[in-house]
This record gives C-alpha cells, sequence and structure tokens, in this order.
C-alpha cells in the first residue's frame, strides 16, 4: 500500500537524488535507524546573507547558530537523529534543501529563518506551513523574500522535475499537511510560553522551502532582523537557546502526537 513513508523510500532512490546527502558529506545511500531523523534547514548562507539586521547583524548567522544549538538539544535527548542541510556557511539552493531531506528519509524538516520588514516596529516569531494562497499579505511577502533566494543559485543547477514522482506524491500530500498542522501548533504552544509572537502566529504561504510532499514540514521565523529588539534577542546565545529549547518540545509533543504516539521511523 502507498504510504508518505514509502513514498518517501521511493524519491530517496530517483536518479535526481543520488548524490544528495546532508550535512555536506557526500553519502552512497540514505541512513537508516529505528530512531527518526530531525531535517534542521538554516536558512541562507554562503552568498546569500538572507535578511541584514538594523544594527548589520546577518540571518544566515543566527539561522546556523539557532540550529546547531537546537541539534544539540535535540541529540541530547537520545530520542532522534539530527541532520542539517547546511553545518556551515555555504550557500544551497531552496529544493535542493528539501531533496536532501528526502534523500535521507527525514521525518520532520524545520527551517529556521529571522526575516525583515519595512516596518520596523513589527516584531514577533510566527509559524508557516506550504498553502498556495498565502493566509496574509505579510506571509505572501515574507515568502516571496525567502522564495528569492534562488537568485544565488549557479546557473548550472537544475531543481529535479520527476513527473512519477509528482504523481506519486499528489496521492500523499493531504497526510504531509495535516502532520504539518500538528508541528506548526506545537512551535506556537511552546514559542508562545517563552518569546514575543505575531499576531495569529499560525501562517501560510508558498514557501519553496515547504513543498516535500512527503515530509511534514514547517518554517519558523523566530523573529525580525528589522526590528530592533527582536534582532538584539537573537544576538543573543542565551535567547538563542530559549528558541531552540522551545522547538525541541515542539518536536517531542510532534511525535507523541502523530502515529498515536510513536515516533515515525525515517
Amino acid at each position: 500500500m502507498l504510504t508518505r513513508r514509502n513514498l518517501g523510500r521511493a524519491l530517496a532512490g530517483l536518479p535526481a537524488l543520488a548524490a544528495i546527502a546532508f550535512n555536506e558529506a557526500a553519502t552512497a545511500a540514505p541512513v537508516r535507524s529505528k530512531l527518526p531523523l530531525v531535517m534542521l534547514d538554516p536558512g541562507h548562507g554562503g552568498m546569500d546573507p538572507g535578511a541584514i539586521g538594523v544594527s548589520g547583524t546577518y540571518e544566515k548567522y543566527i539561522a546556523i547558530n539557532t540550529a546547531l544549538e537546537l541539534r544539540r538539544q535535540l541529540e541530547a535527548t537520545g530520542r532522534y537523529r539530527v541532520g542539517l542541510t547546511r553545518s556551515s556557511d555555504v550557500f544551497i539552493p531552496l529544493q535542493e534543501r528539501v531533496a536532501i531531506a528526502q534523500h535521507n528519509g527525514a521525518s520532520l524538516f524545520v527551517s529556521m529563518h529571522a526575516d525583515a520588514i519595512s516596518d520596523p516596529s513589527v516584531r514577533g516569531a510566527s509559524v508557516y506551513t506550504l498553502a498556495t494562497h498565502p493566509s496574509d499579505a505579510q506571509s505572501a511577502m515574507l515568502a516571496q523574500s525567502e522564495n528569492a533566494a534562488d537568485r544565488f543559485a549557479s546557473g548550472h543547477y537544475k531543481a529535479p522535475t520527476q513527473d512519477v514522482a509528482n504523481i506519486l506524491a499528489s496521492l500523499v500530500r493531504r497526510e504531509t499537511r495535516t502532520e504539518s498542522a500538528v508541528m506548526q501548533h506545537a512551535v506556537v504552544q511552546n514559542l508562545a510560553q517563552k518569546v514575543p509572537l505575531l499576531v495569529n502566529p499560525a501562517r501560510h504561504a508558498g514557501f519553496i522551502v515547504l513543498e516535500s510532499a512527503v515530509i511534514p514540514s514547517v518554517l519558523v521565523e523566530m523573529g525580525f532582523m528589522s526590528n530592533r529588539l527582536d534582532e538584539a534577542a537573537l544576538r543573543q546565545p542565551a535567547h538563542r537557546a530559549i528558541v531552540a529549547a522551545a522547538l525541541r518540545g515542539a518536536v517531542d509533543k510532534y511525535f507523541a502526537s502523530v502515529d498515536n504516539g510513536t515516533p515515525v521511523a525515517g
């Protein structure tokens, strides 16, 4: 029977993904384990700085440093394997990030960002899932900004296109969307106890990096680099550890919720 996890294994074997691996280290085949693989995706990197804060802080550094702290906290539980789409200051095209997660059989994908908007008074974290139509104008703008990251991609990069994979993916997209919403709810609940949130923080938009049909995926905006208070907080390791702890707790809630409380192995 076709399930999301069976489809994930099928996608992992497609030729277009054969050379993809996480943590910038080539592997011959996806690593399998009884422990679920959580794939963290620090936004931007390399030639792409992401949003630049009011005091000059680059989003790419906030994203990677928070992701590394979250990896440390998740691994310390002994309940997960953790991968990163990038573990250093390198540029990875958006759809390649998705391919990395799919090739390695990830059970959950968390993309981490801290964007900027024109209104410096707006602050607070928010959590996004994939949708064709954005939940609001601000979400549409953020998705457009994040999706523009591939302007830094080499002209030689071609995103994998597989007609058969697309057909199969359409059969299981509903399950993935439902589980993405479970994770989104858990992240909002946990962040609300620790950091300021946007009004209506559970949002959706057409983020390219969330387009895996087989992996529940969320994008976390940890705050706005265009807001002095958010930027100042995100520059502090102690605050990033608080954000990471909230996300770690959300991962725990997610795996306790799906599959009748049984973690979903990759």
